[in-house]
């Protein structure tokens, strides 16, 4: 069983959400394309991909990590037809300002 952190008061210490992913960016145009133009934080950014993924039946039904990008998605992903969900945030980056 993992200990708990505590302070030396003895209590419990809550991890506190990070503000830089919570500050709102720009979507490149390309991102708009499935996220929407607006300024979002990374992580509603993140949640409207998955969306939309699901949405599209882009993931491969032999490996559920892999994502079967479609044209709007190569966009994002330079080019590349398959991504895996781990290297889909570090695309991301490049088109968030």
């Amino acid at each position: 069983m993992a200990a708990s952190k505590t302070d030396k008061a003895g209590a419990t210490a809550t991890k506190k959400p990070n503000p830089a992913l919570m500050k709102p960016l720009q979507p490149s145009n390309e991102l708009a394309a499935v996220v929407g133009s607006s300024p979002l934080p990374r992580t509603e950014v993140v949640s409207k991909v998955w969306e939309y993924i699901k949405a599209n039946n882009l993931q491969n039904p032999a490996d559920k990590r892999e994502i079967l990008a479609d044209d709007k998605l190569q966009a994002i992903f330079g080019g590349k037809r398959k991504v895996s969900m781990f290297e889909m945030n570090k695309h991301f980056a490049q088109h968030l300002s």
